[in-house]
């Protein structure tokens, strides 16, 4: 499929995606860039499957994440893991993040695994986008609660003090 000047139809424009969950065009297009460089860092020496993540932050910063793999395969950590992880340790918390991009070499894009998807829902609102991109740099877009609906999250435990037996 092609638009009237024959370049190849890329589904919904960045425009379109930024508009749609009040990401900017410029967030959109850095999301994309530190996602795409940071799959180039990958470590699959195994699988050969390179996955690059980025987070974008409240503040506009935005911290990237790659698959690390390891010779004893349950080991291995997804760029998910890594990019959340670092943004922890930077100080994040469920509220300061505003997007994840994901990016791979498959077409479709690849979505987050199961595991992955437990993880983001500790630090993501359930409506924050999860923009995927394939090899191409086609983009589909998600948000937390699609990709993984009924989730279990941290409000669903009890607290301490609810937890707490009067003596």
């Amino acid at each position: 499929m092609s638009n009237s000047t024959g370049e190849a139809k890329r589904g919904h424009t960045r425009q379109d995606t930024a508009l749609m969950h009040g990401l900017s065009t410029t967030e959109v297009q850095k999301v994309w860039e530190a996602c795409d460089e940071a799959k180039s860092r990958a470590y699959c020496p195994y699988s050969n499957f390179r996955v690059g993540c980025s987070v974008l932050l409240t503040n506009g910063d935005i911290v990237q994440g790659a698959n690390v793999e390891n010779a004893a395969y349950p080991v291995g950590t997804c760029a998910e893991r890594v990019a959340l992880g670092a943004a922890v340790v930077q100080g994040a918390k469920k509220g300061d993040i505003r997007a994840l991009a994901i990016a791979t070499d498959i077409t479709p894009p690849a979505s987050p695994c199961g595991m992955c998807r437990q993880f983001i829902r500790e630090f993501c609102e359930q409506n924050m986008p999860i923009l995927l991109y394939d090899k191409d740099g086609r983009l589909v877009v998600m948000t937390l609660a699609q990709l993984l609906p009924l989730s279990f999250g941290p409000e669903a435990l009890a607290t301490t003090d609810e937890l707490a037996v009067p003596r």
